[in-house]
């Protein structure tokens, strides 16, 4: 596959990503979420400032633009594996990093999952099911994002080893959920300190 289509499907991914879901249905609710809790577009963020009738659309939409980004990089690429992983690293900079919203965003997790689902459906369960277990255990939503961040290149590493799973795909197990840790360096700090918000708690403005 040339540069050039690789180039495409990164911008594709790129602004499938940007779509801001969390910062529009808040504006329809008349909040800036940018300027509420966390700062933060994403679904969590907007579950403790808006609650979960606002959160789950969003969580969907962040989940959905996930998928779609790698989707339309293997119509490009003709399925191509290194243009799955293009997409899934730019999707997430989209995500985060939002051209619609002056380059700020949420975390990456949702959208991170949902580009998982179409790069493999069964690492995407795995680490889902061991954040999901986190967090019933501890109410710590930022602490099963990590973990189960941390878990996806050893997921994807043996299926790659078991079950054939294509090579390029670990590179995005090891870059996007080293891009997802890294985006929650301020929770980490909570957490270390024992002042991170638990599940269910509600944001301060």
């Amino acid at each position: 596959m040339s540069l050039f289509l690789y180039a495409v499907a990164a911008v594709v991914a790129y602004l499938f990503g940007s779509i801001p879901s969390g910062y529009v249905l808040a504006r329809l609710r008349g909040k800036n979420i940018l300027n509420q809790g966390s700062k933060k577009s994403g679904a969590t963020n907007v579950l403790r400032t808006l609650g979960w009738k606002a959160a789950a659309p969003v969580f969907a939409s962040d989940f959905v633009k996930g998928m779609l980004a790698v989707v339309a990089a293997r119509l490009i690429s003709g399925g191509d594996p290194t243009a799955d992983v293009v997409a899934g690293l730019a999707v997430l900079l989209g995500h985060n990093y939002s051209v619609f919203i002056r380059f700020r965003g949420g975390r990456g997790v949702t959208t991170g999952l949902g580009a998982m689902a179409v790069i493999s459906p069964i690492a995407m369960l795995i680490t889902t099911a061991i954040g999901a277990l986190i967090v019933a255990r501890t109410r710590y939503v930022s602490l099963g994002s990590v973990v189960g961040a941390g878990m996806i290149p050893f997921s994807l590493l043996a299926l790659v080893i078991a079950a054939g799973q294509p090579v390029p795909h670990l590179l995005f197990g090891l870059l996007g959920s080293a891009f997802v840790i890294a985006s929650h360096r301020d929770n980490i700090n909570r957490l270390i300190h024992g002042t991170e918000r638990k599940l269910g708690e509600r944001a301060r403005p």
